[in-house]
Order: C-alpha cells, then structure tokens, then sequence
C-alpha cells in the first residue's frame, strides 16, 4: 500500500482533497499576519491553500513521508517543512496561531496524542482544526469503490473502518486532548469526472487500502470490479459527491 508516490496519491486523492482545502481553511478562521502550521501535509493541498491566503512565510508544515516532504520543497519553496508524525511535532509550546490537520486524524498512531500536540504548538487563545471524510456515513469519496467491491467480495476490507470516521468523534478526540470550544461540521465537496477510465485509472496505482485491495485482485476479478463500478457510475461525465466532518478547538 503506497504512500510515498506523490504524484500517484495527487491523481488518486487530490483531486478530493483539494477541493475540499479552501472550505477546511474557511472553517479554521484565518487572519492575515497568522503562523499556521499544517499537520500531516501530504503532497500540499492544504499546504498550498495556506500559502495563497496567508504567504509562504506564515505557513509550516509537517508529514512523516519522506517522499511527501520532498514533493512540498519542491512545490512551495520557502515554506518551512519538517519531517515528523503529528504525535512528535518538532515545534516549541505555543509557536503557532492555529494548527490544521486535514484528512490526518484517521490515520495517526494516536488520535489524541497528536490533537494534544497540536494544541501544545498552539499559542493561547489559537485554534485547532480537523477534518476526516465521512467514511462511515458512506459519503466519502471512495464510496462507490467499497461498494462495489462489497459486492464482488464481501470480505472486501473497507475504508469505514477507518475509526473516527463518524461524526462526533473528533469532537470526543478533541476534548480528551484538552481542547475548549469545539464545534463540528459537515463540508461537502463536488468533482465532476469526464469520463469513467479518468475516475478509474487512479485506483491501479496502489494507493491506500482501495489501491492495496486492488493489487490483491486477479485480472478478471479487477475486470468485474471495474464494471460493476461502470455501472453504477456511467460512462461520464458524472459528478462525485463527497462529505466530511470536521471540527474547530480553541486551545
């Protein structure tokens, strides 16, 4: 399961996960003149939204895959990267004016851990910020796909599993870390495809668990995924619809 192709997990979820960027940063509240540190950055999506509202010398970033930071030196020159999994941020206590993590909560180690390492990097009176997409709800991006391959296989692992996927979960996460009033939201983001093969053809690269799940697959049963998919999306264009929650604290 490949996290370190960056321009693989881009075609695969970035196109998701840029979309939904601006709207995460509306939530979060920003103001000029604000450091902003981004937690778990991935390839830049929130990375480089920061930037455009805030400029590179007010934005910080973070992401254990070594991989992923060399895709944001070279994406976003100046902005300050660091090496490190949100548990370990290699910041001083309360260098920032809000710390973000976007699409990261569902993946760390230890959930409140990290929030509580957010919180500690964040100056009094700051803000922390998370979204996970609503897998759970069956409004994800990827919700198609598990279906279809529930369908195929019905021991098919899945991406609702995924914990803290349901909503008010990083409400409880956020409060175990020690966050004060927190406030939860759904965004909702629209990607219009153009055709099927351009949807598809992302899920071959190996990314994530659809990727994974995908390589385990035989020639014919990657062929019958592919068009029990095909059938309940069209040819194209079509339009993915995709939910996720998200939650505001202030340290």
């Amino acid at each position: 399961m490949s996290w370190n192709d960056a321009a693989a997990y881009d075609a695969f979820m970035g196109r998701y996960s840029g979309p939904l960027a601006p709207l995460f940063a509306d939530l979060a509240e920003l103001t000029n003149r604000q450091e902003v540190l981004d937690v778990g950055c991935g390839t830049g999506m929130l990375t480089g939204e920061l930037v455009r509202r805030l400029g590179t010398d007010a934005v910080t970033a973070s992401e254990p895959s070594a991989a992923f930071v060399a895709s944001i030196e070279a994406r976003f020159p100046g902005v300050d990267i660091r090496r490190a999994p949100a548990e370990h941020l290699p910041f001083e206590a309360g260098r920032f004016d809000a710390a973000l993590a976007q699409l990261v909560v569902h993946f760390m180690t230890d959930p409140v851990g990290g929030l509580n390492e957010m919180r500690r990097v964040t100056k009094p009176g700051g803000v922390v910020a998370a979204c996970v997409w609503d897998h759970a709800g069956g409004q994800g991006p990827l919700s198609t796909f598990w279906r279809a391959a529930h369908d195929l296989d019905v021991s098919a692992p899945d991406e609702p599993s995924l914990a803290r996927a349901r909503g008010g979960h990083l409400t409880e996460i956020m409060t175990a870390a020690g966050l004060r009033e927190i406030s939860e939201d759904t965004l909702t983001v629209e990607v219009e495809h153009p055709t099927f093969e351009e949807w598809w053809e992302p899920f071959t690269r190996g990314v994530g668990p659809a990727g994974a799940y995908v390589g385990t697959l035989s020639s014919d049963e990657r062929a019958q995924l592919r068009e029990i998919c095909r059938a309940e999306l069209g040819d194209g264009p079509f339009i993915v619809r995709a939910a996720a929650w998200a939650a505001r604290g202030m340290v």
